[in-house]
């Protein structure tokens, strides 16, 4: 009996043990499935114009920031998320601050699980813009110019660029200097052209409210348009009229700005004659080379918040074979960094979460990494999200190329001053 009992008692066992077995067979491919589940993928947004006169400079911005992406995911992705790879989300801002507000709603209904996003080229866009993605908690870098844009209080807007006023301050007494040093006396007066965007209507401000003042500058010509310019004729020929030691054209569109420089071409005072200072970053755009002549953009002076230059000569080769592209722009080199900026921030936080995120961009303080895309060489935001250290930089067309000629760690070229005219 004690055999046969003993007997019984290992058939109950293996009984179950089969029974566990086969509930453990049963679990076993939810377990492996978990185990083996590729990290999440993260979404990152450019919302930029992608229609319209700006469309170009939005191609752009989507081409370094899809670049980007391709490097952070071929580099292993998000190590701190198990290796998460970034996806890039493209929204068109259009040609109207009604239909950038409208693009930002839209992207923010569509993609509730965004981490960040970046744009939006046009000042005046980038301030309806943020208006939602402030709402939404979404972390935002942008290059705009405006300083409206940090002015407001906000927590999650981040401005890689020296603001409009700051890159006025900045410039205004480097050219000052340069046209002393070209026609051994200082300039005299200045005249404006400009369109009534956010943009130039900031860069103006420093230079009307004690720049010019400061700099012992008679303001000439004062011309302001809504765009787009339908003839520029009126404009130039007060340029004519006046002659100003230094010309500021402030168009911030590809087609306005064409018809500006081919007037003056036109009425002979272009070529250099007026020394002619432009800013944003259209104004390095290939596509002017489209539409312009190399001869009446040479010696044209670009004020610009970034550039690669000096110490970037891989990556715009790079840019430049992959992307097919003659040279990397301002738009281009900002949303290379600004996706890079968005990877040190997760890796830090070990999230993908946009409010942690947009912690850690307020934390950074480093010269490593993503701040070697910006000028300045430094990565920091202070509490208003602006980058602490930004410095401006000067372009100026050489034979048909945009090249860096201030400041001296990224200039490639030393600067030539446009001889005016007796």
């Amino acid at each position: 009996m004690k055999t046969r009992q003993y007997a019984q008692q290992p058939a109950r066992r293996n009984i179950v043990a089969s029974a566990i077995a086969a509930l453990a067979a049963c679990a076993l491919p939810t377990s492996v499935t978990w185990a083996q589940t590729p990290a999440k993928e993260i979404k990152l947004a450019v919302v930029v114009p992608l229609s319209g006169p700006w469309a170009r400079n939005g191609e752009l911005h989507v081409k370094g920031a899809q670049m980007a992406v391709d490097d952070i995911n071929a580099a292993g992705g998000i190590k701190a998320l198990g290796g998460a790879k970034i996806k890039l989300i493209t929204a068109d801002a259009g040609d109207s601050v009604e239909k950038a507000k409208n693009a930002a709603q839209r992207l923010l209904s569509a993609e509730p699980d965004l981490t960040g996003a970046s744009g939006a080229f046009v000042s005046s866009f980038t301030l309806a813009i943020t208006e939602m993605t402030e709402r939404a908690e979404l972390p935002f870098l942008t290059l705009s110019y405006s300083d409206q844009i940090n002015e407001r209080g906000f927590k999650y807007v981040f401005q890689t660029s020296p603001s409009a006023n700051a890159q006025a301050a900045a410039a205004l007494p480097i050219l000052v200097k340069l046209a002393t040093q070209a026609s051994g006396k200082p300039p005299q007066t200045v005249g404006i052209v400009m369109d009534n965007t956010a943009s130039p209507v900031s860069f103006t401000k420093a230079m009307r409210e004690g720049g010019f003042d400061k700099e012992k500058l008679k303001l000439t010509i004062d011309e302001v348009f809504t765009p787009p310019m339908s003839d520029a004729t009126s404009s130039v020929q007060k340029l004519r009229n006046t002659r100003p030691d230094l010309a500021f054209l402030l168009s911030t569109n590809v087609p306005d700005t064409k018809l500006l420089l081919d007037k003056m071409s036109e009425m002979r005072i272009g070529n250099g004659l007026v020394p002619v200072v432009t800013n944003g970053g259209h104004m390095g755009a290939p596509e002017l080379l489209k539409v312009m002549s190399k001869e009446s953009l040479e010696g044209v002076m670009v004020v610009i918040a970034n550039w690669g230059g000096k110490g970037h000569e891989a990556l715009a080769a790079s840019y430049s074979k992959r992307m097919n592209e003659p040279w990397m722009t301002q738009d281009s080199m900002s949303t290379y960094g600004d996706m890079w900026i968005f990877k040190e921030a997760m890796e830090a936080a070990g999230s993908a979460d946009r409010r942690k995120v947009a912690e850690a961009m307020r934390k950074m303080d480093t010269t490593e990494g993503a701040a070697k895309y910006y000028p300045g060489g430094r990565l920091k935001f202070d509490e208003k999200g602006r980058r602490v250290g930004a410095e401006t930089v000067i372009l100026q067309w050489r034979n048909g190329t945009p090249v860096p000629v201030y400041p001296p760690s990224l200039a490639v070229m030393a600067p030539l001053w446009p001889k005016k005219a007796n």
